[in-house]
């Protein structure tokens, strides 16, 4: 079983994961040279301050403690907006906007319709911490880094996200455009960010996901959607890794199974939130029909164009919703 170099009396390599160094994709990784805590591994209380600044809780501290720096706000929800969703965070006043590459450790978002942009700011009067634009498994990222912005979340004092993102209508239902409430989803990304060491700070081994997006949520959003005569579907959301689109007999697969809607984010930023006592609502934009249904080729051009069409709708929903999340946060009944 090989130990780390550094750990055996030799030099540390040069090229660190350190506080203040963003993660890249395809770029070294701290796991390489067992830098990163792994159960052969773990903290212990005389390892020294560099090897603490490779633990993933003091790194999402480390990070939260910059964002709050640079702002009075204290935001309790949190907002990560997916590929031609990311303009509300254009729209926040009081706003400070710090980029993620001045958030140590944040991952980079390398998509296209992501700024890449951690916006703190008020929506109407409720303070939020909204990410303009996400990182994913196929960009090159682990499960934990990205998820890591989600952990960030936790330790700023996000008590509630609302997750949205850009998703492929399979259920026949949908049309082009139309808004879904994610009520569950199924995880074909292969992987967890779960796996590996639990760090008990962050929250249990095994995280129930009975409930993992909020009944409460969805019933108020509904509601909401309702006074505005917005048509809320609810649906099931299988998460793969991508970046191909599916082939249509993967879409034919994943209606037979159950599935609403596909993409490729999402499900690990819900699993962290959840092990993290996060509480979750999530939102698709359906922005284009998956491969088979309509006789014609997928383009992400297509999804940002709709992104863009819903805007107004989608904006609208998320500042009637908002100020009564955050109510239920204050009384702590979020669920």
């Amino acid at each position: 079983m090989r130990a780390p170099p550094w750990k055996s009396g030799a030099s540390a390599p040069r090229k660190r994961f350190e506080i203040n160094a963003g993660f890249s994709p395809g770029s070294y990784s701290p796991i390489d040279d067992g830098l990163f805590p792994h159960p052969l591994y773990p903290l212990r209380q005389t390892d020294t301050a560099q090897e603490i600044m490779t633990d993933p809780f003091a790194l999402a501290e480390s990070a939260a403690q910059l964002i709050l720096a640079r702002t009075p706000l204290r935001p309790q929800i949190g907002l990560v907006l997916g590929s031609g969703l990311g303009g509300f965070a254009d729209s926040v006043t009081d706003a400070t906007r710090v980029p993620y590459a001045d958030i140590p450790s944040f991952p980079q978002s390398t998509a296209i319709g992501h700024a890449g942009r951690m916006v703190v700011g008020k929506a109407g009067s409720v303070a939020v911490a909204a990410m303009q634009g996400r990182v994913h498994l196929y960009e090159g990222y682990s499960a934990h880094e990205v998820t890591f912005p989600i952990r960030v979340f936790g330790r700023m004092g996000i008590r509630a996200v609302i997750l949205t993102n850009a998703a492929g209508g399979i259920n026949l239902g949908y049309s082009q455009g139309a808004l879904v409430l994610i009520r569950d989803h199924i995880n074909l990304q292969g992987t967890n960010p779960l796996a590996g060491a639990n760090d008990d700070r962050f929250g249990v081994r095994f995280p129930d996901m009975t409930q993992a997006y909020s009944r409460a949520y969805r019933e108020t959003a509904q509601e909401e959607a309702r006074k505005l005569g917005v048509t809320l579907h609810e649906g099931v959301y299988a998460g793969l890794l991508g970046p191909s689109y599916e082939t249509p007999a993967e879409i034919e697969y994943l209606r037979r199974i159950g599935a609403d809607l596909v993409g490729m984010s999402t499900v690990a930023e819900v699993i962290a939130a959840r092990h993290m006592g996060i509480s979750v609502l999530a939102i698709s934009c359906v922005t284009n029909m998956a491969a088979g249904i309509l006789d014609q080729p997928l383009s992400h051009a297509e999804v940002l164009e709709t992104g863009e069409r819903v805007k107004s709708t989608f904006e609208s929903l998320l500042r009637a919703v908002l100020p009564r999340i955050a109510k239920d946060v204050a009384e702590g009944s979020d669920a």
